[in-house]
């Protein structure tokens, strides 16, 4: 099970592409991932309609971005692109859904602060914040993941 589907996956292939260049259309982005070029199509028709992108005609048409990419949250793509998030049944627009034990439920009151807080983090985080190139981290010695301190210079311990 993923968080996003495949059609939002692929949004935010296409938004970061528009992004990135500026502009573009279907058949580069197709090109360039190596995507259906119906299913890019729908998708920025889909991106379109719900106020991601603006679309121009003709022969130097394509799309653009509706909005910079600091003002658009992914949980505002996921909701629109989704119909909405949800961690399980009872989280469905704060009602219990298709869930038979929502009324004995154990767990149902932790499962919706789970779901609260993974949204009030997802609304928090930009697609600016996603696409920024991240800076490459130096690589973890095997032992400091293990809590085993190497010294960085020779000792002169009696057992050494």
């Amino acid at each position: 099970m993923t968080l996003l589907s495949r059609k939002a996956d692929y949004a935010l292939l296409i938004l970061q592409y528009l992004h990135v260049h500026g502009s573009g259309n279907a058949r580069e982005i197709h090109e360039k991932f190596n995507l259906s070029k119906a299913f890019v199509a729908n998708i920025l028709k889909e991106l379109g309609t719900k106020g991601f992108v603006i679309s121009t005609r003709g022969v130097k048409g394509g799309y653009v971005l509706a909005r910079a990419s600091t003002t658009i949250t992914l949980a505002e793509l996921i909701e629109k692109l989704e119909d909405g998030f949800k961690l399980t049944v009872c989280n469905e627009h704060g009602e219990s859904g298709n869930c038979e034990v929502a009324h004995v439920c154990p767990v149902k009151t932790s499962m919706t602060e789970i779901h609260r807080r993974i949204m009030d983090m997802l609304r928090g985080v930009t697609l600016a914040d996603v696409f920024a190139p991240q800076p490459a981290s130096p690589p973890v010695p095997v032992l400091a993941t293990l809590g085993i301190r190497m010294p960085t210079e020779p000792t002169n311990h009696p057992n050494a």
